[in-house]
């Protein structure tokens, strides 16, 4: 695993592409029991080096009900994103993850995770990539219909605090969907 770990946080393969230059952020270990896939590092996180070193990564923890100290444990936690670096801003936020990424550095992290017990699939390029043709047609009824890609999966939104009117658009998020993404880490931790 650390040689891997090595081989991604010195990866530049798409460094043409990358407006502040390639500085992958990733945190795994053998014993991880729960990865979480998210989108890409933002400016603040590509700064600290980080991962969700960030107000997302503040919700995140909140909607998991976890310490920072449980969250940064790797043995814990692994934290992959699907775009390792910050892939530069577009006309409304952050451009999507590169798509180098997680072709080349999935698998053999996953492979070397053999504690696994659940992965979290934060945002519509996570789902996309590992839900294929059984997500729906929406992360709103993706993320509703959260059941259906149990018990390996858990999808989430962003939780981005530009996602506040998505939220409070969506009460049974919270009221439905966050008391069980609660009650499937803690059986994990």
């Amino acid at each position: 695993m650390d040689q891997l770990l090595s081989e991604i946080r010195n990866c530049s393969v798409c460094k043409t592409h990358l407006p502040l230059g390639p500085r992958p952020i990733v945190s795994a270990h053998p014993e991880s029991r729960i990865v979480i896939i998210g989108q890409a590092p933002g400016t603040k996180v590509h700064q600290t080096g980080v991962p969700w070193d960030d107000p997302s990564g503040k919700q995140l923890r909140k909607w998991l009900n976890v310490t920072d100290e449980q969250f940064y444990d790797e043995k814990l936690f692994a934290l992959i994103p699907m775009g390792f670096c910050y892939p530069g801003k577009g006309k409304s936020g952050d451009l999507p993850p590169r798509a180098e990424c997680a072709p080349l550095w999935h698998q053999p992290l996953l492979n070397q995770m053999p504690q696994l017990k659940l992965t979290i699939l934060i945002g519509q390029y996570a789902q996309n990539h590992y839900l294929g043709d059984a997500r729906k047609k929406t992360l709103t009824e993706t993320v509703k219909n959260y059941q259906d890609y149990g018990p390996d999966f858990f999808v989430l939104p962003h939780p981005s605090p530009r996602n506040r009117f998505w939220l409070s658009k969506n009460p049974w998020f919270e009221k439905e969907v966050l008391p069980m993404l609660r009650e499937r880490v803690s059986s994990c931790l």
